[in-house]
């Protein structure tokens, strides 16, 4: 019988564990924390965003510059694939009002009990608490330390590395794989935060009263850039800005970071009107409304929109109609940095796409293949990583049989 060695316990690592045990290969899968699947766990606290059904276009574009090369594993195990497996593991999906998909129960809980249930019934062995720690001299043999300090080597057949990016390291990933992967002449594009908060200098009064509170259904697009503003509710912090739309605009905040070294967010505060519309909305101003009256009565803003006026403004805030109508329309809000690592919800970076073929194989280590967020890829949150978390764990594995078979 052959034999598997899956390090990493997330939703790639089991996805491909599974695929592998069900082909009847003895898989062993390895992962450094207490027990696995912990970020699949806390993605569920929201109530695990599973995977989205807008059309195939919109949906590979969401990856970027990683499109091209996640297309073809989407085909493999797309969202439809998602959610049939779902369902076979007693927890059928719904579609919720944006397109996005979650299971019935609207928790990760019972999803990844089951999951566990069937990995165990499939013959696929969990060994927790082992941190790999490199490579051995011998073919397909793998170094692993345990929480007690003892070291133990392994031998196996194929191996399929999923050991995650670097966000949320207290869940069990962080980047120290890197080193041994560079050592070994493997080039891994430096890991960047991704689907994280950035830095805002506040003044102090504006922080102070108004953070933790959303700006509801804005659009947010980066300072010159062309296309749709990402659309949604972005949460004022102490520090800065988060949420959804932040997240959807990453890539260009880190790339104009990268460039210029500051990046000039700007805030749709009315994105279904025209500044049109704004300004004959805002020529109706009573003689003696204030500057905060008339953009509540007239326009519709709530009290953190005005204030974000304000703070844009620097300075008395306009009262010509078109000025402000143009303002609330793109309001300027200066980011200096994104937020560590350590509070992203995913990561950029990783084994450059250029190391590996189209079943995920390391061209320079046949027999090891990689999947999930180790590789080089980001995109927004929506279902998005999940899937294509999944998708690659799958590719990975049927790499990894047709490796087996050779």
């Amino acid at each position: 019988m052959s034999t598997a060695t899956v390090i990493g316990g997330g939703p790639a690592g089991l996805a491909a564990a599974e695929v592998l045990a069900r082909a009847g290969v003895a898989v062993t899968v390895y992962d450094r924390m207490p027990s696995v699947g912990r970020k699949f766990l806390l993605a569920g606290h929201g109530g695990l965003n599973i995977t989205h059904t807008e059309e195939r276009d919109r949906f590979l574009a969401r990856y970027g510059s990683s499109a091209d090369r996640l297309a073809p594993m989407l085909d493999v195990f797309g969202p439809e694939d998602l959610r049939d497996w779902c369902a076979g593991l007693g927890e059928p999906t719904f579609v919720g009002s944006s397109g996005r998909v979650f299971p019935r129960s609207f928790r990760s809980t019972p999803l990844v009990r089951a999951w566990l249930a069937r990995l165990a019934d499939l013959g696929v062995r969990i060994e927790r608490r082992h941190r790999w720690t490199g490579w051995t001299d011998a073919p397909g043999g793998l170094r692993f330390t345990g929480d007690d300090g003892a070291q133990s080597e392994v031998v196996g057949d194929a191996t399929v590395f999923a050991l995650g990016g670097a966000s949320w390291p207290r869940l069990g990933a962080d980047e120290g794989w890197v080193g041994l992967f560079t050592e070994r002449g493997v080039a891994v594009t430096p890991l960047r935060a991704a689907n994280v908060g950035v830095r805002v200098g506040w003044s102090e009064t504006f922080a102070e009263r108004f953070e933790g509170t959303p700006l509801k259904q804005v659009g947010l697009r980066v300072g010159g850039s062309a296309g749709p503003a990402a659309r949604g509710d972005a949460m004022v912090t102490r520090t800065g800005l988060e949420g959804g739309p932040v997240y959807a605009v990453g890539a260009a905040i880190r790339d104009a970071l990268d460039a210029d070294g500051r990046c000039v967010v700007e805030v749709d505060l009315r994105p279904d009107l025209t500044i049109d519309q704004l300004a004959d909305r805002l020529q109706r101003r009573r003689p003696k409304d204030s500057g905060s009256n008339w953009l509540r009565r007239s326009i519709g803003l709530d009290p953190v929109a005005i204030a974000l006026v304000r703070e844009a403004g620097g300075g008395p805030m306009t009262t010509d109609p078109a000025a402000m109508a143009r303002l609330v329309k793109a309001v300027p809000v200066v980011v200096a940095a994104t937020m560590p690592l350590a509070r992203a919800i995913s990561t950029a970076g990783g084994i450059a796409w250029s190391e590996v073929d189209e079943s995920l194989m390391l061209r320079a280590m046949p027999g090891t293949f990689v999947a999930g967020e180790m590789l080089d890829w980001d995109a927004p949150t929506g279902g998005y990583l999940l899937q294509a978390s999944f998708s690659t764990g799958v590719v990975a594995a049927r790499g990894a049989l047709a490796w087996l078979a050779h």
